[in-house]
């Protein structure tokens, strides 16, 4: 309806078509079922940059076990009361987890830039939870390069196999031909090193048996400590 139109019918006509027009404007431009699916999308992505799956694809992060103990830490953290001791280990466990994980995206984020991506680094190193092999245009060559950081480098703070994560990261940098640019800056900051080396510069490395070791206690007994407190919701 015209602005003109309607100043014409506040002055002359009864208000019932004005009504008619605020209640149109009201209605929302989004659709409820519309509105869920941005707010799943959204907290996909959030639940991706903060864990940072090392097979993003697979959505119940059971396929990788350094994923699975991650999930699982999660999973029984969520049904532990909140503020209690066994709560505050597994916050503890989880975060150390993900810093790790965070770690390697940082060595991953520095060559970049230096390579010259100081704008895009951030857009290439985002892997969502839709990511497919099918889509990729250079899935042999990403993934002799991926074994290759992960052999002759220690970008990766693990003798367990890459994160898969990587693999489609590597596809768009050969995509933009800066794929064994890259190689070759991470042979250079990243040398590879001794278990010695390993074990001195990284004491607290991750100890995936001892965390599952600890999810089982928790499932089967819970804290000793903490007999007699109700579950409460995750963070």
């Amino acid at each position: 309806m015209g602005a003109a139109f309607k100043k014409f019918c506040i002055r002359f006509c009864c208000c019932c078509c004005c009504v008619e027009d605020d209640e149109e404007e009201k209605r929302p431009l989004l659709s409820h079922d519309t509105l869920e699916y941005f707010d799943r999308e959204a907290k996909r992505r959030r639940d991706q940059e903060t864990n940072l799956w090392s097979e993003p694809g697979d959505p119940s992060h059971s396929e990788r076990d350094d994923d699975r103990t991650l999930y699982n830490l999660l999973q029984t953290r969520a049904k532990t009361q909140r503020g209690s001791h066994g709560y505050r280990r597994l916050s503890i466990d989880i975060e150390a987890m993900r810093d790790m994980r965070r770690e390697v995206r940082d060595k991953w984020k520095m060559i970049l830039e230096n390579l010259g991506f100081m704008a895009e680094a951030e857009s290439l190193l985002t892997v969502s939870a839709s990511a497919s092999y099918d889509r990729m245009r250079n899935a042999a060559v990403a993934r002799s390069l991926l074994q290759t950081l992960h052999t002759e480098t220690s970008i990766f703070n693990s003798k367990e196999p890459p994160p898969e994560r990587y693999l489609f990261i590597l596809d768009r940098l050969i995509y933009l031909d800066a794929a064994e640019d890259f190689v070759a800056k991470a042979r250079r900051f990243y040398p590879p090193k001794d278990d010695d080396d390993d074990e001195e510069e990284n004491p607290s490395l991750i100890n995936l048996p001892l965390l599952l070791s600890r999810i089982n206690q928790n499932i089967s007994g819970g804290e000793d400590d903490d007999e007699g407190e109700t579950t409460g919701p995750e963070d």
